[in-house]
């Protein structure tokens, strides 16, 4: 075994949260080592959807939403129980009044080489095995396998664990998730169809039925318009509280089979075989600092319990990391040094405890018991305040 590539912090995986991170340390002028497992572009399992608090966090990081690739919609088409509305994105002042889709198959590498411009050392095909620890088990650095097939110690001041829902690394210290928290799973499908190029709007669905009990999806559909003629269609439920686990892919197939003939959503259209994947939602790793490793995005648990959305919390979790961390490695090691990394979750508590503490309590005793569509009955879809309230909180835009 060698010894290689030392920096002073090591980012695992280049989804959102591990190229948000790496990017602001760079700025902030860290040495900072981003490991991603696969090769650059890859696909990911994902609704392909940024609320405008993520489209904030794009802005933020400096990133070029105009060129060929984004889509914007205005707002969501609510559907439920043959009525449908439309509800705009809120003018808050503070976050865009539009929200984007990009296919996560480019996405990914955009945002890692967009890190990489700013000066972070990105190596893709570098899986991380184990992470390395110290006499006193606090996280010190990574083993991991390159391309070469070589196995390498890569030793960091900081270790930060963007590795997705399966979060290896932070299982591998011991650090398991809170089972009190909700664990969702989407299906996703794409689409070649021209029946949604003028549509200015994303589609939410809250009145589907489970394909393998008499029961609403616990749960609700998406169809979310791509800029390059695709659809990405899908779905997502929780575990339902009466029914255990529910059959998305029959559910997807019923579903489908019921959409309007003129949207042209068939198997002579489909675009992608259909894919799932677990939504760690609800903060299910806290605090999210612990002997030297930081968890951030899925492996964190960040996935909104409201809307199942995780790519801005992802990026926005990034920077409070980021500067948390910058910020300790200006003081030496020991006790001032780890009150500035205990900042990160502090700060992530400040800003999302209230968002989270409510979302985990309705998706417990409301969505995985009757889906989506309460929120969306008459009474309310036919109130403007209402569904104003409804949009802000599914899009994670109040404080």
């Amino acid at each position: 075994m060698q010894i290689q590539q030392d920096a002073q912090v090591v980012v695992i995986g280049a989804g959102p949260a591990g190229s948000a991170t790496a990017l602001h340390l760079a700025r902030a002028g860290v040495d900072v080592l981003l490991l991603e497992k696969d090769a650059l572009p890859r696909d990911k399992v994902c609704g392909d959807g940024l609320t405008p608090r993520g489209v904030h966090q794009l802005l933020r990081m400096g990133v070029d939403i105009s060129g060929e690739g984004w889509r914007r919609s205005r707002g969501v088409r609510v559907h439920c129980d043959g009525r449908e509305i439309d509800v705009d994105w809120p003018a808050t002042g503070h976050y865009p009044d539009f929200a984007l889709t990009r296919t996560r198959h480019d996405f990914d590498e955009l945002l890692a080489r967009h890190a990489q411009s700013a000066g972070a050392r990105l190596l893709t095909r570098t899986k991380v095995t184990t992470p390395l620890t110290d006499a006193a088990g606090r996280v010190v650095g990574v083993t991991a396998v390159g391309q070469d097939g070589e196995q390498v110690e890569h030793r960091a001041a900081v270790v930060i664990a963007a590795d997705g829902a399966p979060a290896r690394t932070a299982l591998a210290t011991g650090w398991a998730r809170s089972t009190r928290t909700p664990m969702a799973t989407a299906a996703r499908r794409y689409y070649r169809t021209d029946a949604f190029t003028d549509d200015g709007y994303l589609h939410l669905w809250a009145d589907l039925r489970c394909a393998d009990a008499d029961a609403w999806l616990p749960g609700y559909g998406w169809l979310f318009p791509l800029a390059d003629g695709r659809v990405n269609l899908g779905l997502g439920g929780l575990p339902h509280r009466r029914h255990g686990n529910t059959d998305l892919r029959a559910t997807f197939r019923e579903w489908v089979a019921r959409l309007p003939a003129g949207w042209k959503l068939d198997e002579a259209t489909a675009d992608s075989p259909l894919r799932s994947a677990a939504l760690p939602m609800g903060l299910n790793r806290r605090p999210q600092y612990r002997d030297g490793l930081l968890v951030v995005g899925d492996s964190a648990g960040m996935v909104s319990p409201w809307s199942g959305e995780g790519i801005g919390e992802a990026m926005e979790a990034g920077e409070i990391a980021a500067h948390a961390v910058a910020l300790a490695l200006t003081r030496p090691s020991g006790s001032r040094r780890e009150q500035a990394l205990h900042h990160y979750p502090t700060e992530v508590h400040r800003r999302w405890a209230r968002h989270y503490l409510l979302g985990n309590a309705l998706a417990e005793h409301v969505f995985a018991r009757f889906g989506y569509r309460p929120l969306f009955n008459r009474a309310v879809m036919s109130s403007p305040a209402t569904t104003r309230l409804l949009a802000q909180l599914f899009g994670h835009l109040r404080s």
